[in-house]
């Protein structure tokens, strides 16, 4: 995969603005940055002087401390402001707190919010660099980028793949992102899960709703569980994870629809025996913590991509 093409982007707050030509930068950029992470000593000053701020206004583990490890591993200054330590807190809005992070000149602000939209708001009234580290139900477009990245490194090539994602398609922001890359590339993305949990207009997106899971598992390349969004359902919509489990949980029963060297998938945190089985998670066809450890060189790639690196 090789580009001479320029990445002109300020921001990334969708990868609906992102071009096949985009990607492909963006994931051959990643692929370079990767080797940075095995060496003894793990920095490069690349991004000295630059300073990054971790927003962070809902709990995370792998996408917040990815973007500080790669923020620091390129030399640039980070900071980390979660919820209860801002003035949010304090009933002061989004905009104000960006505005007054804006004034200490930091050169990109990545934020997580549980409101949809909240990183295109920053966008629109900033002037320093946004990144979308995932927006309520709407977008996660890192957590989409690192997962075609893994692919690719397992597959070669995206084009002709199915991918099939099990789950709470609706709640889930890693799903929508995925459709999305994953279909532009060239894939095809089968998406299953309890009705009140996928929304018709998923296809939209590019995606093919499967009403049973089995249909969309069928000689699947590539299988997705998601986890049940519990913190953003008001009202339960399904009768009991335990009945969830049986019906759209990833099992051996399943995945024996699947090709043989599928690869199993999930963006964490995990609920195993929810919706995965934790033989599953632990077997030989996992990559599971080969995402983590793309996330790391993905988001390089992006601070570096984002702040003018070619």
């Amino acid at each position: 995969m090789e580009t001479g093409h320029f990445f002109n982007h300020k921001h990334l707050t969708s990868l609906a603005d992102l071009s096949v030509e985009d990607f492909e930068l963006v994931l051959l950029t990643a692929r370079s940055f990767k080797e940075i992470s095995s060496r003894s000593i793990k920095k490069v000053p690349t991004l000295r002087g630059r300073t990054v701020i971790n927003l962070f206004f809902e709990p995370s583990t792998r996408t917040r401390l990815s973007f500080e490890i790669a923020a620091k591993r390129m030399s640039a200054d980070t900071f980390n402001i979660s919820a209860s330590s801002s003035s949010a807190a304090k009933g002061e809005t989004l905009v104000d707190t960006a505005l007054n992070l804006q004034a200490m000149n930091p050169d990109m602000v990545i934020i997580r919010h549980s409101s949809s939209g909240a990183a295109n708001l920053l966008k629109r009234h900033l002037q320093t660099s946004v990144i979308n580290a995932g927006d309520g139900t709407h977008e996660h477009p890192s957590q989409g980028l690192l997962d075609m990245m893994t692919v690719i490194e397992h597959k070669g090539d995206l084009t002709g793949l199915k991918i099939a994602i099990i789950g709470d398609i609706a709640h889930s922001r890693v799903a929508h992102s995925d459709i999305i890359g994953f279909t532009r590339m060239g894939a095809t993305v089968s998406v299953s899960g309890p009705a009140t949990m996928v929304p018709l207009e998923v296809e939209s997106l590019g995606a093919k709703v499967c009403l049973d899971p089995r249909d969309a598992v069928a000689d699947a390349d590539v299988v997705m569980a998601l986890r049940i969004q519990r913190e953003r359902l008001l009202d339960p919509l399904i009768p009991s994870l335990r009945e969830y489990a049986a019906f759209f949980g990833v099992n051996e029963s399943l995945l024996r629809l699947a090709r043989p060297d599928a690869l199993i998938m999930h963006p964490g945190p995990i609920n195993r025996g929810v919706e995965i089985d934790p033989a599953i998670v632990d077997g030989p066809r996992s990559v599971i913590l080969d995402q983590v450890t793309n996330g790391v060189a993905v988001r390089m790639a992006l601070l570096y991509l984002l702040m003018g690196g070619e």
